[in-house]
């Protein structure tokens, strides 16, 4: 379970790169109820932060990076992100951004795993991260899908110091792996992994990539809101045993997450 303690090696922030970044922030007020904060002034928004119920659940900026897609990043937390990124290059990623201070607020880099999946670290200094956590409208769990499982358990095994455990999805559906912070309960779990093949891929052109899975209280209306504003759904929505009621979707610059209402929720 992902909570707003901030252990070291669990999702701490997550922010959405998009090429237009009003219609991002409408998208996303209507399907998760979300209030957006812009940092600058006038028509030309470059980005600013989501709020739900007043408190900051994620960020968003204005997508740059020359043939980049529009994609959410999720950051870890970590004590020291210049070990950190040591670590990456040890353990064959490689750098994206730098480390660099973000005024008072922390410290962060981004890198790519040897796959090419892309994740990012956060220091934090006055600023720990998200406000709120495993609630209707906000971050719930993190998913990696990889072409290599065994290799992306070495690796963010060796960064993060994360453990690991199996589990056999129902059907034939292949395992499922599900992660848990370093030093902390099973019942800390905060995300998991799923090995397909490349061609399952295409959103990253072949290479893994992480997304972030929200909370909702209705699944089936969080599609319809969806599908209304200009989304569009992977699949589901579908009931998982034991987990919930999920829809993989796409906003429409095809940056992709997931929503779930939980079992028992």
């Amino acid at each position: 379970m992902i909570t707003t303690d901030f252990a070291p090696g669990s999702p701490c922030w997550i922010d959405l790169g998009s090429p237009d970044v009003r219609a991002a922030a409408a998208f996303y007020g209507a399907v998760l109820g979300w209030d957006y904060e812009s940092m600058g002034e006038g028509e030309d928004m470059e980005g600013g932060m989501f709020r739900k119920d007043g408190k900051v659940v994620a960020g968003l900026g204005k997508l740059t990076e020359e043939g980049a897609r529009s994609a959410w990043m999720i950051y870890f937390n970590v004590s020291d992100a210049d070990e950190t990124t040591r670590a990456v290059e040890r353990a064959g990623g490689t750098v994206r951004v730098a480390t660099r201070d973000l005024d008072e607020w922390g410290r962060m880099a981004q890198f790519n795993d040897p796959l090419g999946g892309q994740f990012a670290v956060w220091q934090p200094g006055t600023t720990k991260g998200m406000e709120l956590a495993d609630e209707p409208g906000s971050l719930s769990w993190t998913e990696l899908y990889t072409s290599d499982a065994a290799a992306a358990k070495e690796f963010y095994g060796g960064v993060f110091g994360w453990r690991f455990s199996d589990t056999e999805l129902p059907g034939g559906g292949g395992t499922y792996t599900l992660i848990t912070p370093s030093g902390l309960p099973e019942e800390r779990m905060h995300g998991g992994l799923m090995e397909m093949p490349a061609e399952n891929l295409a959103l990253a052109g072949g290479r893994p990539y992480w997304h972030p899975v929200f909370a909702v209280g209705d699944c089936d209306a969080a599609v319809a809101k969806v599908t209304e504003n200009g989304g569009s759904v992977q699949m589901g929505p579908a009931d998982a045993e034991g987990v919930g009621r999920l829809a993989v979707c796409l906003d429409p610059a095809n940056a992709d997450f997931v929503v779930l209402a939980p079992a028992g929720g």
